[in-house]
């Protein structure tokens, strides 16, 4: 059973649904039994799968839960409606209740050095390409470094966004935000998309988020084996195969009003993007630096 929001918005014991509450046929609730039963296994990594019917962001939360200590690592929270999900920046993101997966996870990467956590939101965006293209058979695209694009009317449009947060001293909180039904006339802006106006074969939330979570954990798996080293994964390869940044000039807005314009040429073993600037240089910014990475129209 899903839990309830009490009158103050915040969640509350499990309580039956609100009648009438699940009119929509079209975006049926999350059936978190099934998924716990589909995910969580001894030895595995997810450990914990709560769904909760409403709250203001997944990763907030989650980041409280890992502070007081009751969430440990492969805790994942699921919310069906968010009223204060945010992305990089502090970038809102709205959609319409059950619309989407919005979910985060905690991860303890103890035996990776904390210079190449930075991949984890890189790794994410791996994972949840593979698994959508498996479980949706949509074609995806990575814009480095956060978004996930899907193609709409001949149109990149994104429909997935990643956002990385430290939990503590060892510990870091992954908010993934998939437009799974939106229609055109809900998208928040033109250059949205969603799995439904990409074509997806299938628009349930169910299977879409077992396919997410097990091809996450599969590539945390092999990151966390070799180390977190990002080559001998093959991390590294499989994010610049599926990157649609690279190769294209594009113009980074840094702080202080700084541009840079140039051809995304590589993703570095820091991930880092690479452009090569029409002076000849090469110059790696990273994502921490960046406020927006845009394509140069010729």
């Amino acid at each position: 059973m899903t839990k309830s929001p009490d009158d103050d918005g915040t969640t509350g014991p499990d309580l039956p649904p609100t009648p009438g509450r699940w009119t929509d046929l079209e975006r049926p609730p999350l059936n978190a039994a099934g998924l716990r039963r589909g995910l969580v296994r001894g030895g595995g990594l997810w450990q914990q799968v709560d769904v909760v019917q409403r709250t203001g962001s997944t990763n907030s939360d989650l980041v409280a839960r890992a502070g007081a200590g009751t969430a440990g690592e492969g805790a994942v929270l699921v919310a069906e409606e968010q009223t204060a999900a945010r992305g990089r920046l502090d970038r809102q993101w709205t959609a319409p209740a059950r619309s989407g997966l919005f979910f985060s996870v905690l991860l303890r990467p103890a035996e990776v050095p904390v210079a190449r956590w930075g991949w984890l939101p890189l790794l994410t965006g791996v994972a949840v390409a593979t698994g959508l293209s498996r479980t949706a058979g949509v074609d995806t695209a990575l814009k480095w470094p956060n978004d996930l694009l899907v193609t709409v009317g001949g149109e990149e449009r994104k429909a997935a966004g990643i956002l990385a947060e430290r939990a503590g001293d060892d510990g870091v909180v992954i908010g993934v935000g998939i437009n799974v039904s939106l229609h055109a006339d809900e998208l928040p802006v033109p250059t949205a998309g969603s799995l439904a106006l990409a074509g997806a074969v299938t628009t349930d939330r169910d299977p879409l988020l077992r396919g997410v979570l097990r091809s996450l954990e599969d590539w945390y798996g092999r990151w966390r084996a070799a180390g977190g080293d990002p080559a001998a994964s093959g991390l590294q390869e499989t994010y610049a195969a599926g990157c649609a940044t690279l190769g294209r000039v594009v113009r980074a807005e840094l702080p202080g009003d700084r541009v840079l314009v140039g051809e995304a040429v590589a993703v570095d073993g820091d991930g880092r993007l690479v452009l090569a600037t029409e002076e000849g240089v090469q110059e790696p910014v990273g994502a921490g630096d960046i406020v927006h990475v845009r394509p140069v129209v010729p």
